[in-house]
């Protein structure tokens, strides 16, 4: 398996998994890449060109998908429109990415007999309640409650008719919620922190009771690989780290962390269907891949996600106009809404 394809590797989970290869690998990558607002080169700077290369284009595009999958060894499939926010104004772009971009990929792993592995998330479980100690597990029944989480748990079931039904050589893993470096300025965690370095008071939707499960997105890259080489063909994994936290907790971490007062943010009206609780349970991967997470002191993880936002001003500063111009247009267009309704 030396010759890997990743698709929306310029992304950050994606980026993030192209560097974790490099580093403790010999193996060799190919990122195909649309290079949308939510990619960036520059997080594949510094790599090295006899082990890597970049290629532009579509995962619905079947000429270059065909191409690249039958010049590699395995299929990493990260390529997804992800934004929850986006998928509510505009539902269109995640449906053709998500679902017809999956669709391609897997004829072109059909036709090849390339190893697949498809990068899924716990939103397709859609929510616990938040007084609850549930799990999500790999038979809990899939519940989205977006336009995001439906069209990742429609490419979810893709993979698996394909796997029953051609015998292609697939696997799946849904992660919880990642955090650290090359995450783009509009997710939640790196927003709070770059608010905080412009000058500008982090906001929380709702009360900020919100659960997430945040797992590093290293610790992520190492669990896909470990699949990836030893996961057992046909099965779905669940990658968690024991991450369970409010959005209020995760500000406060960010507020200390940052030697800002613990009550230095707003709250704002809530998003439409906003989900209450994400809690993995990982036992499956830990159990028969002898899996876990490094990354398990989630305040130390956000401590070196910080320092790095910190120092590479010049990587998200151009991101953070356009972000923020975009969110205070979605705002604007709420706000008449319920004016005019």
């Amino acid at each position: 398996m030396s010759k890997l394809l990743v698709t929306g590797g310029a992304g950050f989970i994606g980026s993030n998994f192209v560097r974790y290869v490099l580093d403790n690998t010999e193996h060799s990558v190919t990122v195909l890449d649309k290079l949308t607002y939510a990619a960036n080169v520059a997080s594949l700077d510094g790599l090295d060109a006899q082990r890597f290369s970049l290629v532009k284009g579509d995962v619905k595009d079947a000429q270059i998908v065909d191409q690249l999958v039958s010049e590699h060894d395995a299929v990493i499939h990260y390529a997804a429109e992800s934004h929850n926010d986006n998928s509510l104004e505009d539902p269109r772009p995640f449906i053709e990415t998500n679902v017809v971009g999956t669709y391609t990929l897997l004829e072109a792993v059909r036709r090849f007999g390339v190893r697949y592995h498809h990068i899924s998330t716990d939103e397709v479980y859609g929510d616990l309640t938040l007084d609850g100690v549930e799990r999500f597990t790999e038979a809990t029944p899939y519940n989205p409650s977006s336009p995001y989480s439906s069209t990742k748990a429609a490419s979810d079931m893709l993979v698996r008719a394909w796997a029953r039904s051609f015998g292609i050589s697939a696997t799946i893993s849904n992660c919880s919620n990642n955090y650290g470096p090359y995450q783009h300025v509009e997710k939640f965690i790196p927003r709070q922190i770059t608010n905080i370095l412009s000058g500008v008071r982090p906001k929380l939707y709702g009360a900020g009771e919100n659960v997430r499960d945040w797992i590093h997105a290293s610790d992520h890259s190492a669990a896909v690989l470990q699949i990836l080489e030893h996961g057992r063909i046909g099965e779905t994994y669940l990658i968690g780290a024991d991450g369970q936290k409010s959005n209020r907790e995760v500000i406060g971490f960010i507020l200390k962390i940052l030697g800002r007062d613990k009550d230095d943010f707003d709250l704002v009206a809530d998003r439409p269907g906003h989900d209450l609780r994400y809690a993995i349970d990982y036992s499956k991967l830990r159990t028969e891949l002898g899996w876990t997470p490094r990354f398990s002191d989630f305040e130390s993880g956000l401590t070196r996600t910080i320092q790095w936002y910190e120092s590479n001003a010049w990587w998200w500063s151009p991101q953070k106009e356009a972000t923020e111009t975009r969110y205070a247009s979605q705002n604007t267009q709420i706000r008449e809404s319920k004016t005019s309704s």
